[in-house]
């Protein structure tokens, strides 16, 4: 059963019971992450997400640590393009003072200036840790490629120099304008009754009420290319196609195309790149939804020699998927793999806890699974033509970083 409520303050909460285990996870989805910045403050989301957990008013960044050690459980965060969550996953009995620390770390924050020097070389070196993950940064210069006036194509680490540049004040300042109620949503899901509701509300109380009013654009998809080089070993693709959003009716049949793809082991990029021609060990495709646009990501790592025919050969797919209608059986095994996938991910706390929140966010509703399992059973062959061509139309954003040796 899930319930839903809007505090005094704006603040919602979502709470799913699941009286089948012993553990409840809490997440704090705070509307804020590099979409909400510009290119001179970049990263600051990020860097804030950081300073929540170096000390309150009322704890120290030890203390806190220790709280939830001596609980046996787990406290941490992260920053994505769009929300920036805090969360923790804790036994039922330890679920008031869970809340309570929580609490305490969202609304009363001190962002020590020495605590902020330090965490600024930690945040640097991740940085750092990032531009010598190729694998992993050719996905960021995607982004930029395919969303290049818009905020959302920006890194979410940021860059060193707006890390190293920020101020206590600064960060305090965008803490004061993003972290109010009206831009949270608090999402419970585990062992847990519903009048829990009432001690969140109460503990999160000081919330701000002000209300947040953001210019809202919505990002327009460019087919531009970036070539990066770095003295590397392999090749890395990327290419990406306009995709769809969090509220779109045609999310399942997105999600159907992906994984016929590229999103699994059976896909057609899989056998015919790796299985077949041997071309590539990592070759897959994934699709990113945002709160009103989307990305279908491809990406392969191969050899510079072999980089323009893999290129090529995944041009071909996507060619062949346009022109030609999937088959009966592909259909149906998709909807038996993506009906199997949404179960298995929804068997632990945190990964209810997870999809509230972004529902609640995106169309705030919440589907049982029954019903989603419904939707994808009616997705048919027509549905799916649909959905390639507005993949596929309006083009490629390509990112590639190739090995500076070879040229």
């Amino acid at each position: 059963m899930i319930y839903r409520h809007t505090c005094s303050n704006g603040l919602r909460i979502v709470l799913e019971e699941m009286k089948a285990v012993r553990s409840l996870t809490i997440g704090i989805w705070v509307r804020t992450g590099s979409r909400m910045e510009t290119i001179s403050n970049n990263g600051i989301s990020h860097l804030l997400e950081h300073m929540m957990f170096k000390g309150t008013v009322n704890r120290s960044a030890q203390e806190i640590a220790e709280v939830f050690d001596k609980m046996g459980g787990e406290l941490n965060a992260f920053t994505s393009k769009e929300f920036t969550c805090f969360y923790a996953k804790v036994l039922d009995t330890h679920k008031h003072l869970a809340v309570e620390v929580l609490a305490d770390i969202v609304i009363n924050a001190t962002i020590d200036d020495e605590e902020l020097a330090r965490e600024k070389q930690v945040v640097k070196e991740e940085i750092h840790m990032t531009e010598d993950t190729p694998d992993d940064i050719v996905h960021d210069l995607l982004e930029e490629s395919a969303f290049p006036h818009h905020s959302i194509g920006l890194p979410i680490l940021g860059t060193k120099e707006n890390v190293q540049g920020f101020s206590r004040d600064e960060l305090l300042q965008f803490k004061d304008t993003f972290y109010v109620a009206s831009n949270i949503v608090i999402s419970v899901a585990g062992n847990v009754e519903p009048d829990f509701i009432q001690q969140i509300e109460k503990d999160f109380s000081k919330l701000s009420s002000q209300p947040l009013h953001m210019n809202w654009e919505t990002p327009v998809f460019t087919s531009n290319q970036i070539v990066k080089q770095k003295e590397i070993e392999q090749a890395h693709i990327c290419k990406g196609y306009q995709g769809i959003s969090m509220q779109d009716d045609n999310i399942y049949s997105m999600l159907l195309v992906n994984n016929l793809l590229g999103g699994s082991m059976s896909s057609r990029l899989f056998q015919d790149i790796r299985e077949r021609h041997g071309l590539a060990y990592a070759i897959f495709s994934y699709h990113s939804t945002f709160l009103d646009t989307g990305l279908l990501t491809i990406y392969a790592g191969t050899s510079n020699e072999q980089r323009h025919t893999v290129d090529q050969k995944i041009d071909d797919m996507i060619e062949e998927l346009w022109t030609q209608s999937i088959t009966d059986k592909e259909l149906t095994n998709g909807k038996e793999q993506l009906k199997g996938m949404l179960m298995l991910s929804l068997e632990s706390t945190s990964s209810k806890m997870s999809r509230n929140a972004r529902n609640e966010w995106a169309i705030s509703e919440h589907p049982t699974i029954d019903q989603v399992q419904e939707e994808i059973d009616q997705v048919d062959v027509s549905q799916i033509n649909h959905v390639v061509t507005r993949l596929f139309e309006r083009g490629t954003a390509h990112a590639t970083i190739t090995p500076s040796s070879l040229g």
